[in-house]
């Protein structure tokens, strides 16, 4: 009974959400975009009422931030996301658009330095190294680079329709910051870039504790997400 209770009111408070309207553009890329598409609308692995990607989908909501300033404003203060990224920023890491192909150890080393993340082991799909990257037209590649120009952390992210969501945002663990200075200047750029209304990054909802804070101190919010193809 107290599980019933439990999720009746967890779906009460989801249903609450501020909704955002997210729409995927076929003539970016016709037959990844359906595909695409169909991933984040099929239905919940555990949830089978719901839709995959719906219900608290992790949003910035761009259009409340018309300059890079606004947004590292309201993500400032100690152990926010922009403190964290200036942090990373004082030891010696730097942004940038990065070639994965000039990068495929580094991607390799990344990818293996952990056995396992959010308490899941890693995908096998991580663990294969890759010789060779195919660049899609829509997407934009980002890495962190330390002082020895070694790739420190990448993502993959790919323009939809009026947002923009990651398809792989991973690095090292280590305290310098340097995942916070990768989502803070992707997020800048698309609001300097106003390409996109939204930036998605997965959900909240399953996401480990910690995830959901590193999401929160870099402006992420809980949405309800409805899809539109067109």
């Amino acid at each position: 009974m107290d599980k019933i209770l439990h999720n009746y009111n967890m779906f009460i408070q989801l249903l609450r959400l501020p909704v955002a309207h997210l729409q995927f553009r076929q003539q970016i890329d016709p037959e990844n975009i359906r595909s695409v598409y169909r991933y984040y609308t099929k239905p919940h692995p555990r949830y089978k009422i719901i839709r995959h990607k719906t219900m608290g989908a992790a949003l910035v909501d761009l259009g409340q931030c018309s300059t890079r300033e606004q947004y590292l404003d309201a993500i400032k203060g100690k152990n926010n996301g922009a403190w964290h990224a200036r942090r990373a920023r004082s030891r010696g890491y730097r942004f940038g658009e990065i070639d994965r192909n000039r990068y495929v150890d580094d991607i390799h080393a990344i990818n293996t330095s952990l056995e396992q993340r959010q308490g899941r082991p890693m995908d096998a799909q991580y663990l294969e190294k890759k010789q060779v990257y195919e660049n899609l037209p829509h997407f934009r590649y980002y890495g962190i680079l330390d002082e020895h120009d070694r790739l420190v952390a990448y993502a993959n992210l790919g323009l939809f329709g009026n947002f923009a969501g990651f398809s792989h945002l991973i690095g090292i663990r280590n305290n310098d910051g340097i995942m916070h200075l990768l989502v803070v200047e992707i997020v800048a750029q698309m609001i300097e870039q106003r390409a996109v209304r939204y930036v998605m990054y997965d959900t909240f909802f399953g996401a480990q504790p910690g995830m959901q804070t590193f999401k929160k101190i870099l402006g992420f919010r809980p949405y309800r997400a409805k899809y539109s193809l067109q």
